[in-house]
């Protein structure tokens, strides 16, 4: 009964409706996809390992750090191991690169849902606009004028309807995601600060800055 109810619905709607169904499929399938991505990624989260690696490093002890980070899921301390890895060459610009890869995969499609947000109310006022026009076609005939004007208004309202809501259901999932994004950012940047700060101080204290171990304090006989 309530197939039937929408499958009509969907008619009434007139021809827009089906750039509207493929812009609803669209959005669906992204927010199911961050969903599921975002979910996951809560339960790769280390903060114990990446404690662990702090006191290393705050120990120059960089094998240890090393060998801790490495094959994390965890995207603090992938961008972490990617530092120490290439640490001879440049830390900071090593997870600099490894900090914004992982940027990148948080904020995946959210380029998408931010088009629907903006595409989806369109396509719902080009329904109206051609709603209006089929109606304006049976003016005149006061045979059909009741029936088809009708129709072409309800056309109108319906696309309008659609386009909004899909507008909506996109529009709170886009800003949270946005908002989860822009608090990883922090967090990979003031990761990445804390290990600069950590190797930096390693080397004030006389740990050599490419092994972090203590160099021999013995003068030589």
């Amino acid at each position: 009964m309530l197939a039937n109810i929408v499958f009509e619905t969907f008619e009434k709607g007139g021809p827009i409706m089906w750039p509207i169904l493929v812009t609803f499929t669209v959005c669906l399938a992204v927010v199911c996809e961050r969903v599921f991505w975002w979910w996951r990624e809560r339960f790769r989260r280390d903060h114990k390992t990446l404690n662990n690696v702090f006191d290393a490093l705050n120990g120059g002890d960089y094998e240890t750090a090393s060998r801790q980070a490495h094959n994390s899921k965890d995207p603090l301390l992938r961008m972490v191991y990617q530092g120490l890895h290439h640490a001879s060459s440049s830390l900071v610009g090593a997870m600099q690169m490894a900090a914004g890869i992982e940027l990148q995969r948080a904020g995946r499609f959210l380029g998408v849902l931010d088009t629907i947000v903006t595409l989806a109310p369109l396509l719902g006022l080009l329904g109206t606009v051609t709603g209006i026009m089929h109606s304006f076609k049976f003016v005149g005939n006061e045979e059909l004028a009741a029936v088809k004007v009708s129709g072409g208004i309800a056309e109108a309202l319906i696309a309008t309807a659609c386009g909004l809501g899909i507008a909506i259901f996109a529009l709170i999932p886009f800003n949270y995601y946005t908002r989860k994004l822009a608090n990883l950012q922090f967090e990979l940047e003031t990761t990445m600060n804390n290990v600069d700060l950590l190797v930096q101080s390693a080397k004030q204290r006389g740990y050599d800055t490419q092994i972090f171990r203590r160099e021999s304090q013995t003068a030589p006989v």
